[in-house]
């Protein structure tokens, strides 16, 4: 049987088990087809590196809950161009590659979205940490006393680290081994995520759907669930709707389905912590009317005849 939509998940994701992790990952999952079958498609669901799925099998791919794919970046990456070959992808494919990389941050601040100070350290392009600190301190104007570090492609926290930078030295050997491979990106740290939290704000098409806020665990700095970080449903504030608008207007094109995150810098002014055109958790059990939303956006967008 043809499907019109497939939704592709992480293995680990595909059968139910016991922990609340797993289980929140179906339930979404199950909202989304549920909402895209009463629009009359055909909807299947499987994991990204399934051998025994035939991609061409399907009109579109719906990226869901890919969470393992920055652990394995050079064998996603040539999956990707394969089955873009068989099939096509929602959000696009030229979406997901510009998304992938963080990189994508300096398209948006030339579009005017401001941007937390970021300096970028290529792959293989200074000798230390220190050396990086002083180039970010004078090309990206980055003087706070804390800093974090993280990869330019990565997803929950992976190889996120805060430290001083006077003690640039405890974290250079992991630094050397992590540049050697792979692009970084140096930050600001940013006090209000842990005083505040940090906001995510969803959106399909340019239609705002649903808000939560994430915040860390006493004694830490990462509001990811992973790490002991919570969730709140919240109302977000006009500037903070607008703010989002004009990062998802940003963007190459506009995306079906989006999640912006955003936060309150250390001059008090909303900043973009992230653009997520792909993979990301969007939340569809804190708002009833999210899956219908983000149904009716693909449908509007791709299956206008039905």
């Amino acid at each position: 049987m043809r499907l019109d939509v497939v939704l592709v998940t992480d293995k680990r994701y595909l059968q139910p088990k016991e922990d609340a992790y797993t289980k929140n990952v179906i339930l979404e999952d199950q909202l989304v087809a549920d909402a895209l079958q009463n629009k009359g498609l055909k909807v299947g669901r499987t994991y990204w590196d399934d051998p025994n799925f035939d991609w061409g099998s399907t009109k579109y791919v719906i990226f869901r809950a890919v969470w393992d794919y920055f652990h394995r970046i050079t064998e996603f990456k040539k999956w990707f161009e394969a089955t873009a070959q068989k099939t096509k992808f929602i959000n696009s494919k030229n979406l997901v590659e510009w998304n992938l990389d963080k990189h994508y941050f300096i398209d948006l601040a030339n579009a005017g979205v401001h941007v937390p100070k970021t300096y970028f350290i290529e792959k293989r392009s200074v000798e230390s940490l220190v050396d990086a600190i002083e180039e970010a301190t004078i090309e990206a104007d980055i003087q706070s006393k804390h800093l974090i570090l993280k990869p330019c492609i990565a997803g929950g926290a992976r190889y996120t680290y805060k430290f001083e930078r006077k003690d640039w030295h405890n974290l250079n050997k992991q630094f050397l081994q992590l540049i050697a491979r792979e692009a970084m990106m140096l930050q600001e740290f940013q006090t209000n995520i842990i005083k505040e939290g940090e906001f995510s704000l969803i959106f399909f098409g340019d239609t705002y759907s649903h808000a939560i806020l994430k915040k860390a665990k006493p004694g830490d700095f990462r509001v990811q669930d992973d790490f002991g970080g919570s969730v709140h449903h919240i109302q977000p504030t006009k500037a903070q709707i607008q703010f989002a608008l004009q990062a998802v207007h940003a963007a190459p094109e506009l995306p079906v389905y989006s999640r912006i995150d955003l936060f309150k810098d250390n001059d008090n002014q909303l900043a973009l912590a992230e653009l997520e055109l792909f993979e990301p958790e969007l939340w569809f059990r804190t708002s009833k009317k999210a899956a219908q939303i983000f149904a009716n956006s693909v449908v509007e967008n791709y299956f206008k005849s039905i």
